[in-house]
This record gives structure tokens, C-alpha cells and sequence, in this order.
């Protein structure tokens, strides 16, 4: 059955007016000159919408529009969509557009509302907020059409189906891109790392033999040892780090509207960008019940975009991860000494214990640097006023919690294990500093 597009609709200025119309028939019958009176009401009526009618359909294409969309969406970053709006007809057109969002924002009602004088264009902006990751389909948009008379309306089905792909935050790879090259500070001006040298690294001072450069004598230790000495210095190598994302159940409590997933997964993006500009090697896996999602680390230029692509495809059903075939799988693919950041969250010292043994030998050969997250909702209630006594127990518990989160800190520095407790919306720059912190440090 072939489907019909019906363009012309009566307005509500038309029924209002033939509902008055109808009322002055009924006087009417009472008083004969109100019947007179409404039939020219009645004629005048269906002459002013005919030429409405025909005001809007002399011109076959009067509004003409184009919907700009960027290449992808950057999921949790607010992406910019314009409207290119042009009226060709010779007079004031009154606009209504409905766009028809992806299903993923929920919104059934996102009208615009605008007035175009004859032959005016007019550019039209708004922003979406995607909170997960996925193909976003866009739909039509619905143009309703008036003259200045109102009483008939003209519908366009203009802007092109579109499907886009929602990829991890990289809008804002660029800003933390600026941070951590920053001399002073690194991310959210927050923490000061000691700058690493550019190609060479300081390794040893010893005597001076023919052809060493004479450009690195050390005047200092020759006057001490009365003959010449020279520094020495050895190439920096680069080193390998691995964001590893914990896809299990503990990591889809949302905050924000986003999952700590879809946190770890933007910091993940962020933070191998900046791995990749301070010339190290830059890997990322992902697990749950197996591992999955690798991508091997590397420097090549292509790294970005397979690390990238990894990471939109990411997918889970939050079943509860299986830390010992993460260390068996590490333990038999990544055989040199590395730097793996694990993305998880542990909510009391027992879930960590249970993973400890694990933990334990993942850092028995690389540097281990465990990502957690805060409850910032307990934090909320902690400080909320308590007036009730569920309130008061409320609190407790939620003090009992943040105290737990805080042993785990501990724990895991007994074993020698690097954490970093962080809120989820400063899980990035958090990240960030800690990595250019363990650089600096010269620990991996």
C-alpha cells in the first residue's frame, strides 16, 4: 500500500472561527439579521482561506533547509547541530520545525518556533548531549509553514535521514592535550610534575675519555677531582602502558547520566593521547568474563584511530568480571615491564580482597596503577543535614563507605600497587597527572 503524504492542514484560527460562525447562525433563529451576518462571515471565511491556501502553495518549494552535522558525536561533550534555514516565499513566513532526535535523547517534542521576513535565511543552533555510545539515527524534520493570515498551514518534510556513530569524548582531547604540556601545571591546575627531559636523560658523572662531547664537561666535579669529568646521559626509551577497562557490573552505576563505562572509556581516549605525545607506546584492552577489545601498543600514527574505533565498539552485559583470566592473559601477551591502568571500582575492602591475589601478581611485573571511583552521591548525604533518624543512619552508612574506599587506598599501598580515588567527572585529569607523575618519577 503505497503511503500518502498529506501536506495542507487546517488551523485552529479556521475551527475558532467557524465555531463563532456557528454560533451567530444559532442567535440567528432569534435575531434574522445575525443569520445575515454570518453567512458574509461564513463567505469571507472560505475566501480569506483559499487564498491562504493559495498563498502557500504558489510557490512550490517556499522553505528550503539543511541540517549540518559533524563527522561523529563526542559522547558526555556537548556536540553543536545547525539548521540552514531559507524562506523563498514573498512574504513573512511563520515557522514551526520539529526535528526528529535518535531515539537515545528521549525528546518527542523539540520545536523551533521562527519568523522569516520574504526571502530571508537564517542559521539555527543547538547542542546534544549524548550519555552512551552507539549509532544515532536521525530522522526528518517537519517544517509547518503559515502566512500572516494563519488559517491554513503548509507541511514540509525536509533535512536528509542520517545515522551517526557516538564515539568517546574527543572533543576535549585538545584541552587536555594543552594541560599536560603545560610547564606549570597539568590538569585542572591541580598538581606540578617535574618536567622530563626532551630527548636524553641524566644517568651517570665519569671521567672524561677521547671523543666524549666536550659540550657536557661538568665543571663542578672537575674541580674536584682535578681532571676532567663529563655527564653522561643515555636516550629515553620509550615505555609501554596499557589502559585495561574493567567491563563488569561494578562499572554501570551512573553518575551524571553517564556510566563509570563511559568514563573510563573517554579517560581511556584522553589519556592515550597524551601517552602517545610524551613518545610512549599506547595500548588498551577491556574484560568482564574474557578479554576482549586489544589493541597491542604502539607509536605508529595510526594508533589514535584503532584505539579510538576499540573503544566505540566497546560493549558489555556487566557480568562480574574474571580478574584471574585477566592476569593469566597479560602474564602470557605483554612480556616486558609496562605500565597498566586499570580502570575498575571497588566499593569495600572485601570486593578488593577477593581481586588482591590477582592484583598482586599483575604488579610482581609491571607497574600496576589501579583507577577507582568515589561515590559522590555518599559524599552528598554525608553532608547533608540529618533530621530524622534514617537520616542519621543514612549518614553513618555512608561514612562507613567512604571510609572503606579509603582502606582500599591503603591496601593496595601496602602491596606496592599505585591507585588514584577519584570523583568520575575528574577522572581524566586525574589520570592524566598521575601517569605524567609516575613518568617523572622514572618508576616504569
Amino acid at each position: 500500500m503505497k503511503k500518502t503524504n498529506i501536506t495542507l492542514f487546517l488551523n485552529n484560527r479556521f475551527f475558532y472561527s467557524i465555531a463563532a460562525i456557528a454560533i451567530l447562525f444559532v442567535v440567528g433563529f432569534f435575531a434574522p439579521i445575525f443569520f445575515e451576518i454570518s453567512k458574509v462571515l461564513l463567505f469571507m471565511l472560505i475566501g480569506l482561506t483559499i487564498v491562504d491556501v493559495f498563498l502557500l502553495y504558489r510557490t512550490k518549494k517556499g522553505i528550503k533547509l539543511e541540517r549540518n552535522l559533524p563527522e561523529r558525536l563526542s559522547n558526555g561533550d556537548e556536540n553543536k547541530i545547525s539548521l540552514a534555514l531559507k524562506n523563498d516565499y514573498p512574504f513573512v513566513a511563520h515557522l514551526s520545525l520539529i526535528e526528529e532526535l535518535p531515539y537515545q535523547f528521549q525528546k518527542r517534542d523539540f520545536t523551533f518556533y521562527q519568523q522569516l521576513k520574504k526571502h530571508e535565511e537564517k542559521n539555527i543552533h543547538y547542542n546534544l548531549t549524548p550519555k552512551e555510545r552507539g549509532v544515532y539515527e536521525f530522522g526528518n524534520i517537519n517544517v509547518y509553514a503559515n502566512s500572516a493570515l494563519k488559517l491554513a498551514t503548509k507541511k514540509y518534510v525536509l533535512g536528509e535521514e542520517t545515522s551517526l556513530k557516538c564515539y568517546p569524548s574527543f572533543l576535549k582531547l585538545r584541552e587536555f592535550d594543552i594541560k599536560a604540556f603545560n610547564n606549570a601545571t597539568t590538569s585542572y591546575g591541580t598538581k606540578k610534575v617535574r618536567r622530563i627531559g626532551h630527548s636524553l636523560e641524566f644517568e651517570q658523572i665519569k671521567e672524561y675519555v677521547s671523543g666524549d662531547d666536550i659540550r657536557t664537561l661538568n665543571w663542578k666535579a672537575t674541580a674536584k677531582r682535578n681532571h676532567f669529568m663529563v655527564n653522561q646521559y643515555v636516550e629515553e626509551k620509550s615505555q609501554s602502558v596499557y589502559a585495561i577497562i574493567d567491563k563488569g557490573r561494578a562499572m554501570q552505576m551512573t553518575f551524571n547520566g553517564l556510566s563509570l563505562l563511559d568514563y573510563a572509556v573517554n579517560a581511556t581516549l584522553a589519556i592515550s593521547n597524551v601517552i602517545l605525545r610524551k613518545q610512549d607506546k599506547a595500548g588498551m584492552l577491556s574484560f568482564s568474563t574474557k578479554l576482549e577489545d586489544w589493541v597491542v601498543a604502539e607509536r605508529r600514527n595510526s594508533q589514535m584511530s584503532l584505539i579510538s574505533e576499540a573503544l566505540h565498539n566497546i560493549k558489555t552485559n556487566f557480568a562480574e568480571p574474571d580478574f584471574s583470566t585477566l592476569y593469566s592473559v597479560v602474564k602470557r601477551k605483554i612480556t616486558h615491564r609496562s605500565l597498566l591502568i586499570l580502570f575498575t571500582n571497588f566499593e569495600t575492602i572485601d570486593g578488593l580482597n577477593r581481586q588482591l591475589p590477582y592484583l598482586r601478581a599483575l604488579a610482581k611485573n609491571h607497574l600496576l596503577l589501579v583507577v577507582f571511583f568515589k561515590n559522590t552521591e555518599l559524599d552528598a548525604m554525608i553532608d547533608s543535614k540529618s533530621e530524622t533518624i534514617q537520616q542519621v543512619y543514612d549518614s553513618i552508612i555512608a561514612e562507613k563507605f567512604l571510609y572503606e574506599k579509603k582502606r582500599i587506598v591503603n591496601e593496595l599501598k601496602k602491596y606496592g600497587i599505585q591507585s588514584v580515588l577519584t570523583k568520575p567527572e575528574d577522572l581524566t585529569g586525574n589520570s592524566i597527572n598521575k601517569y605524567l607523575e609516575l613518568k617523572s618519577r622514572g618508576l616504569f
